[in-house]
């Protein structure tokens, strides 16, 4: 399992690790991932997630899952999001 967000696509940053006498060594910056479960109100379904907690205020700011996937661009989803966008579209057309 890759330490990247399922919906944004935020991953990890590498840079230095600085001493006080400025020795640089390198370190990694990892993303704040969760587990979470979140709801398709148009599918009518969960669906569970790795997503950044950067991500989670998003999605609620957005007004859930299924705005922030229809906004979202298709690069930056995991296929499995990118699948669950696909439904939806296919259940908005066809409503």
């Amino acid at each position: 399992m890759s330490r990247r967000c399922e919906l944004t696509g935020k991953g990890v940053l590498t840079g230095n690790r600085v001493s006080h006498s400025n020795i640089k060594t390198r370190r990694r910056y990892l993303p704040n991932l969760n587990t979470v479960t979140l709801t398709s109100d148009t599918l009518g379904r969960s669906y569970r997630f790795r997503i950044a907690a950067s991500a989670l205020r998003t999605v609620d700011h957005r007004g859930g899952l299924d705005a922030f996937l229809m906004k979202a661009r298709d690069e930056e989803l995991s296929g499995r999001a990118l699948d669950v966008k696909r439904d939806l579209v296919k259940a908005q057309a066809s409503a």
